[in-house]
């Protein structure tokens, strides 16, 4: 009878309690500063859903709910559209854009950019991971979790290259593709960067 041969298990990088603790911190900060006000969060997915999911309930102020999905087509040359549910009533709104990792931040500035243009009141980030080293614009999160270098990683919402691993409650390294080397947390973040 041929062995079955069991996936090997993930290098933990950042563990589920650091998570939970990190997300009950921002949620705090969150609702400090948005006290008297209600919050518009746009959930940003895939890799923010879960992210999405634990902040808002961690929040003591009026929030309104909705996803956004930025999308990339190969036949408009590597374009980037992003896709709304409906059409966002966001004027004179207090609206904060969640997202489980920050990379270059070009789609990010680019939502902040088009939300502004709207008219929104204000408009800020919360991530839960902050990739400063692939950053290719000038964008600092307001509110971020953690910040990580280069390791690809999966777990809380993200997934692995081949789309797996979203379910897990930690964060974990995944294995190394598309020039992602193994893991290793940078740093945690105290409060605002």
């Amino acid at each position: 009878m041929p062995e079955s041969r069991q996936p090997a298990t993930p290098e933990i990088v950042i563990p589920a309690e650091q998570i939970q603790k990190r997300v009950r911190e921002i949620g705090r900060q969150i609702s400090d500063d948005y006290k008297g006000k209600t919050i518009h969060a746009l959930g940003i997915l895939e890799n923010g859903f879960v992210f999405f999911s634990d902040l808002v309930r961690t929040l003591d102020v009026p929030v309104i709910c909705q996803f956004i999905k930025p999308q990339y087509r190969d036949d408009l040359g590597g374009m980037l559209e992003i896709f709304f549910s409906h059409e966002l009533e966001i004027r004179d709104q207090h609206v904060l854009l969640v997202e489980g990792v920050v990379h270059s931040g070009v789609t990010t500035e680019f939502l902040m950019n088009d939300l502004r243009g709207r008219s929104a009141a204000s408009v800020k980030v919360a991530t839960l991971l902050d990739r400063q080293s692939a950053r290719r614009v000038q964008l600092q999160p307001d509110y971020f979790g953690f910040l990580v270098d280069n390791t690809y990683l999966m777990g809380y919402g993200l997934g692995s290259a081949q789309q797996t691993g979203r379910n897990l409650p930690y964060l974990a390294a995944a294995e190394s593709v598309a020039g992602f080397p193994s893991a290793k947390l940078a740093r945690e973040s105290g409060g605002n960067p």
